[in-house]
């Protein structure tokens, strides 16, 4: 499943679409923005500058200050794929934030996707 094409790609560059699918179902950017807090440890300065300066997929999870400790708690089907059962790293942590972001968009409460 290792996909160098996908690793490449900017994180700036796929941020709005999450946006934007987060938005047409009623959802807001500061949701999104959370979300990616939660699981990467960003803060609001340190992720804009990973969109200022076009950082790519694996750069952005390299470079987080910490992976927030229960994302094993996130499972379910993602892209065709149980996220949990994803071995390559990159790519898991990839889809753990398009799991969070399509759960956001499919109405599920903050509490439940930061799973509190």
């Amino acid at each position: 499943m290792t996909n160098t094409r996908v690793y490449k790609m900017s994180f700036a560059g796929v941020y709005p679409h999450y946006i934007q699918k987060a938005e047409k179902k009623g959802r807001t950017k500061d949701e999104v923005d959370e979300i990616i807090f939660w699981l990467t440890g960003y803060d609001k300065q340190t992720l804009q500058q990973h969109i200022d300066n076009k950082t790519d997929f694996e750069s952005f999870f390299a470079q987080a200050p910490q992976i927030n400790q229960n994302v094993s708690k996130i499972t379910g089907l993602i892209c065709g794929y149980r996220v949990e059962e994803i071995e390559e790293d990159l790519m898991q942590k990839i889809r753990y934030l398009d799991k969070l972001i399509d759960e956001l968009a499919k109405g599920k409460t903050m509490d439940k996707i930061l799973r509190k």
